[in-house]
């Protein structure tokens, strides 16, 4: 680590001290709080208490034996967070924006692996990336789930899932009416109302509007987003809520940075690539994509501890992608060669979730048992071109302007999946113990409709433990283990069908929920360590090549730290730290003994926003963050990435002022304060993406 290195990651401790000394500092915050006469509360649910995803029950946060993380709707709202990759920016074991600004998609890794997205509970339609976009202004929280999660969801990838929590319809009306602009041509409408109907139900109505542009030149993105809302509650037992959403997409001229690494990740004799360069072409590379999705969650109170729930989803998603992208340098160090690829997808899924649970008691035992069975089907059918011989470009003056014909596509996968889970799980109470005891069986059907004796039968059982003691000062150590499995798609050279890849983690670790501190102090924080291995992992086969063999192993090893925080509707606060140690430990390639890429060994982060509640600066705030990356790879080492690509720690700073007057609100949030220009990634011969650059946003809000 360099000496500037050092000095960042210094200041940014100080930083996090920052915040547990204004922790530290709550009983002389708490003394003084009866004196306040004016007070305006910004963000009351800033600090999260309880969640669902992580159980599917209704257990407190501090209870789970697993690192999860919730970020909530105030804490969104502070810096005008829409991405999943902005929201895990303070965040333990979690990276983002792994490719920098790409409008599409979000790019995540979960202790080392990329993540699968979750919509309520319920498998999104992702499709070659394992998220889909989706807007987080309709969001009430986000949740992530650190480590194998495959008990309570299937088949799911060793590192852990996200799943976005939509808001939900209220019994009280209120509302609010946004307008944004910014930098980047950035324009923005957005509102979002919710109140009863009649004595029986209530809805809300989320919608938003978005006109932007990049740091990549030529870029014009537009998104729409709406999501309406239904809650019926017939009898005092029964409670319906009917959810829906529909995003379009439609990003023109986006080249998505591939840039090659002359001029951007070494030095080019010629001169430095700008962060600005767009290599493809403005008036033929285009991205849409239009998904939305309707299903509800129901509710049934049994009586006598017993509860019915379900819920349901049906989601469609359909894309197109097409451009123009950079291929290699000349040796005159600019002419660049370009080749052109399309993309589509077209992904249908059915999923529904039906459980039943039971809190009681028998004897000295308290249960909280839930026992369900989901099913899942997923539909996907994806076309591709991949032509060379388009006209090259200059890489420090792109031509533009030119007229490209589209190329045909053609299917390069279409199937379905089917996925039935039967699970049990119970949280045994006994005085201050908590054991966590849960298994489950799944069946995995896949047919390829591309090729015959393809289709494949999965067998897998998970398997999750877990030991909690709680004191009476909410203090929580827990040790845990689980397992997860994902099915593997190929074949041996004997023809033989992969077995699904699995994972197994061992993690300890203590919570905390400030259950002890005065009343105007809320604060949850983890600390935990886990070692993670991920089994069944394709390597080359060195007997025949060309194939491959499940032989191979990643181990991941790690600390984390995680503390967000409250003061008497005054001081909120985040600090992070995550240590990350990951290895490829058994391969028959050249990756063996690798890192896996876009994981570094060091992220620590810390945030800090005050807001005056009284006096003459009532409902005026700021904040200040910042966020140390140590160094990552790019990539693995294998036949066709011969250079290992290693990116240099970044340090970048985010600040936001806002003042609540009445029902107004006012905010002017940055990101990458100091405009700092890096490489987030390079992972190819010409697949280097500079990092998302300063971004500024005013907004004006109206709430009622």
């Amino acid at each position: 680590m360099t000496k500037t290195s050092l000095t960042r990651l210094r200041l940014l401790a100080l930083a996090s001290a920052g915040a547990g000394a204004l922790m530290a500092a709550a009983p002389a915050f708490a003394e003084d709080s009866s004196a306040v006469e004016q007070l305006v509360v910004t963000a009351p649910k800033y600090v999260p208490t309880g969640e669902t995803t992580a159980s599917k029950s209704q257990t407190p946060l501090v209870e789970v034996p697993q690192s999860v993380t919730v970020i909530s709707r105030d804490q969104i709202d502070l810096l005008d967070w829409s991405t999943l990759g902005q929201v895990v920016r303070y965040t333990a074991g979690v990276t983002g924006e792994n490719y920098g600004p790409d409008q599409r998609v979000d790019w995540l890794t979960v202790r080392g692996f990329n993540p699968v997205q979750y919509i309520d509970g319920l498998q999104a339609a992702v499709g070659s990336i394992s998220n889909v976009g989706l807007d987080l202004y309709g969001a009430e929280s986000v949740e992530i789930l650190k480590g194998p999660s495959s008990v309570l969801y299937g088949a799911t990838p060793p590192g852990g899932i996200v799943n976005v929590t939509s808001r939900r319809p209220s019994d009280d009306f209120g509302g609010e009416v946004e307008i944004q602009g910014g930098n980047l041509d950035h324009k923005q409408v957005n509102f979002d109302i919710t109140g009863p109907l009649g004595d029986k139900a209530s809805a809300r109505f989320t919608g938003l509007y978005r006109d932007k542009g990049s740091q990549i030149d030529g870029v014009d993105a537009e998104r729409t987003y709406i999501a309406p809302a239904v809650t019926f509650q017939p009898t005092d037992a029964t409670r319906i809520t009917l959810l829906s959403y529909f995003q379009s997409d439609d990003v023109k001229g986006d080249s998505r940075g591939f840039l090659p690494p002359s001029g951007t990740y070494t030095a080019n004799p010629l001169g430095h690539t700008s962060s600005h360069t767009n290599l493809g072409e403005k008036t033929y590379n285009r991205f849409q994509r239009d998904h939305g999705a309707i299903g509800y969650d129901a509710e049934h109170d049994l009586g006598g501890g017993f509860t019915l729930q379900q819920n349901l989803k049906v989601t469609h998603l359909e894309s197109d992608d097409r451009g123009l992208f950079a291929s290699s340098v000349a040796a005159d160090n600019h002419t660049v060669s370009r080749y052109s690829f399309s993309f589509a997808e077209d992904v249908d899924v059915f999923a529904v979730d039906t459980r039943l649970k039971y809190k009681g008691d028998t004897g000295v035992l308290h249960h909280d048992l839930v026992a369900g069975l989901d099913f899942r089907r997923y539909d996907y059918v994806g076309s591709s071109a991949f032509v060379f011989g388009v006209p090259d470009t200059d890489l420090f003056h792109p031509v533009q302007g030119l007229h490209i014909n589209a190329p045909p596509l053609s299917v390069f996968s279409n199937q379905v999946q089917k996925q039935t889970g039967l699970y049990v799980q119970d949280q045994i109470k006994l005085d201050k113990w908590i054991a966590t005891l849960a298994v489950r069986h799944d069946w995995v059907e896949t047919d390829d409709r591309t090729a015959a004796n393809a289709d494949a039968d999965d067998k897998e059982f998970s398997y999750r433990a877990g030991l909690s003691y709680v004191f009476d000062n909410g203090v929580v150590p827990y040790v845990g283990y689980a397992k997860s499995f994902q099915p593997v798609a190929g074949s041996t050279f004997s023809g033989a069908l992969f077995a699904p890849t699995t994972g197994e983690q061992y993690e300890a670790g203590v919570k905390y929920d400030a259950r002890g501190l005065p009343p105007g102090v809320k604060l949850f924080a983890t600390l935990a360590a886990y070692q993670l291995t991920q089994q069944n992992v394709s390597t080359p086969d060195s007997a025949h090549v060309g194939f491959s063999i499940q032989t191979g192993e990643v181990e991941v090893k790690g600390v984390e730290a995680e503390l967000v925080g409250r003061i008497n509707d005054r001081v909120s606060f985040n600090a992070s730290y995550t240590y990350t140690d990951s290895e490829v430990t058994k391969s028959n390639g050249p990756d063996l003994g690798g890192r896996l890429p876009a994981t570094p060994k060091h992220k620590l982060s810390g945030l800090v926003d005050y807001t005056f509640q009284d006096g003459p600066l009532a409902g005026f705030g700021a904040s200040f963050g910042g966020r140390y990356t140590s160094e990552t790879v790019g990539n693995l080492l294998g036949a066709f990435e011969p250079v290992l690509y290693e990116m240099k720690a970044v340090t970048l700073w985010d600040a936001s002022a806002h003042y609540d007057l009445n029902d107004w609100r006012l905010a002017v949030t940055a990101s990458n304060l100091f405009d700092k220009e890096y490489v987030a990634r390079c992972s190819a011969a010409a697949n280097c993406f500079y990092g998302t650059r300063r971004v500024v946003t005013a907004s004006i809000t109206r709430r009622f």
